[in-house]
């Protein structure tokens, strides 16, 4: 399963790197990836997502999520 986050405020790598650490601390995930030149930041897991939670995450680490769209 694929979730796609749009997330503002990434400005560097550093960001990035920023937003992977936390998603992967608070969620058993396969594979994280973020780009701040494109606000999105693409998880790949087993199953779906708690919504509330990914913004809590984000929210958490100073960036904010938009929008949230789930890939079956």
């Amino acid at each position: 399963m694929k979730t796609r986050l749009t997330i503002t405020d990434m400005a560097c790598g550093m960001c990035e790197a920023h937003v992977n650490d936390a998603i992967r601390k608070a969620f058993h995930v396969k594979k994280v990836k973020s780009s701040h030149r494109r606000n999105l930041t693409e998880i790949v897991s087993d199953g779906p997502l708690d919504e509330q939670r990914l913004r809590e995450v984000i929210a958490a680490s100073g960036y904010t999520l938009t929008d949230i769209e789930t890939i079956m």
